[in-house]
């Protein structure tokens, strides 16, 4: 594709010569013959100063927001993050433009609702994927993780592959990150959902102002035509500028739900759907998906599905490391969660503590390199809600875990002093099985499905169902 075409897609660019563009790179150290190489400002590096390197290897032209000085033709923009997501969508054939996609936000439920989605577009019969924090399905492919919602290059990527592939409707997380970063600026999503806001991520936005506004960007009519809200979260009340169908459990809402039975291992609900009824199953416990079955259902539903096969696809719906019993020890249930937020860890020991006849026990830690005023919050959320929490390290980065743990501590110390902290991660999952007894209910938070700890810039092979599944064969033999 002729670099000029691209040139189109962007208003105000600036052409310095044509050339042939056969594929696109955003690494300079993996840029190659044929490459558009995509300059961008980051919060840690610039990568307009590795335009020589992209040139040195073979790279066919540069796209910056200034004139690098390299002799190959140049796209000079006014914003390169805009630009490669339309540069991008343009050189894969625009397939945004010939799917329907959903988009789904919210600091926590994003990945769960997305795969309730997908359930419901495959019972009602609809070719269909997702894209999200546990990777993208599609037409019996599966694509490992990389980003909640992929770079641009990737994501177009993906795009165009799920449209060879015949795939009709797209479910996908839309995160707070990718509306910032201007990852999605080409697509006008069919329909966009908002789960919950609640505090997460400070450490990019500073404040919940700036996270609210990053948000409040998908629904805005230049990527949404249609907008599901949860009636229930204070925030979601002020999306107003497109279309609107609200959903809730405590608040009036266009669709709500009545719940009949709840039991440990999910809800049986009767949805009412703007005065279509629908009866489901959901093998999810917990009122957070309660929410979360029906901001997929409400969204189903304004899409033309019918509510037999809603019932039917939240009936099959299981999301790994969500709420996921994943063994048993003396009588007791040890779950696995990705809860990784103050709201998050509340609503997973809110879920599980009617079911818990004995004590409610939490493992878990904080990411290091992130919202550091989330710690203590979540320390003393923990204090209020459990009867032992064992203290140890999430992914700690380039941070002391010591120093994590210690201001995860001050926030737990305020309430209760009814925990231990344990550093090393595999090494406390196997204390905190040790003190289960009969009628208790074992937490481990944090991570939920993710196979690797991040340490010093390293990523070491780690997954906590694994961990926990080694420690109770080691028990049993």
């Amino acid at each position: 594709m002729k670099l000029s075409a691209l040139a189109r897609e962007l208003k105000g660019a600036v052409l310095k010569r044509d050339a042939e563009i056969t594929s696109l790179a955003t690494d300079s150290r993996v840029a190659g013959e044929g490459d558009l190489f995509f300059c961008i400002r980051g919060t840690r590096s610039d990568s307009h100063l590795f335009a020589d390197e992209a040139e040195a290897r073979g790279a066919a032209a540069i796209m910056s927001e200034r004139d690098t000085g390299v002799s190959i033709p140049q796209l000079i923009v006014k914003d390169a993050r805009e630009g490669m997501a339309l540069v991008a969508a343009a050189f894969y054939g625009h397939p945004e433009r010939d799917m329907s996609l959903v988009g789904v936000t919210g600091t926590n439920g994003k990945t769960t609702v997305t795969h309730m989605l997908y359930e419901i577009f495959s019972a009602a019969g609809i070719p269909c994927g997702r894209i999200g924090t546990l990777g993208a399905k599609y037409a019996g492919a599966e694509v490992p993780p990389a980003l909640t919602t992929p770079d641009p290059v990737a994501l177009f990527s993906l795009l165009a592959d799920m449209k060879r592939a015949g795939t009709r409707i797209v479910a996908m997380e839309v995160s707070a990150h990718a509306l910032a970063l201007k990852k999605i600026a080409p697509i006008c999503y069919d329909a966009a959902i908002f789960t919950n806001f609640t505090q997460d991520h400070l450490d990019f936005f500073k404040d919940m102002q700036t996270y609210g506004a990053a948000k409040r960007l998908l629904f805005s009519p230049e990527h949404c035509r249609e907008a599901i809200l949860n009636a229930d979260d204070e925030f979601s009340r002020t999306l107003g500028e497109v279309s609107q169908t609200t959903y809730g459990i405590d608040c009036p809402a266009d669709c709500f739900a009545i719940v009949e039975e709840e039991t440990i291992a999910g809800t049986r609900m009767l949805l009412n759907l703007e005065d279509d009824l629908a009866e489901v199953t959901v093998p999810m416990a917990g009122k957070h998906n309660v929410s979360n079955a029906l901001a997929a259902a409400t969204c189903a539903h304004r899409l033309g599905i019918s509510c037999e096969d809603i019932a039917d696809g939240l009936s099959r719906v299981k999301v790994e490391g969500r709420l996921e019993r994943v063994g048993e020890r003396n009588g007791a249930s040890i779950f696995v969660d990705f809860a990784h937020t103050p709201d998050g860890i509340g609503k997973s020991l809110s879920a599980l503590r009617p079911f818990c006849k004995g004590r409610l026990v939490l493992l878990f830690g904080c990411g290091g390199n992130r919202d550091r005023e989330k710690r203590p919050l979540m320390g003393a959320v923990a204090a209020r809600l459990t009867d032992l929490t064992v203290l140890t390290s999430d992914n700690p980065r380039f941070e002391d875990p010591a120093a994590i743990l210690s201001e995860i501590e001050a926030g737990f110390r305020a309430v209760s002093e009814n925990y231990v902290a344990i550093e090393e991660r595999e090494e406390a999952t196997r204390y905190a099985i040790g003190l289960l007894r009969e009628g208790d209910i074992l937490l481990i938070a944090g991570k939920g499905g993710e196979t690797e700890q991040e340490i010093m810039g390293i990523k070491y092979s780690y997954n906590d169902k694994t961990i926990v599944r080694a420690i109770l064969e080691e028990s049993d033999a």
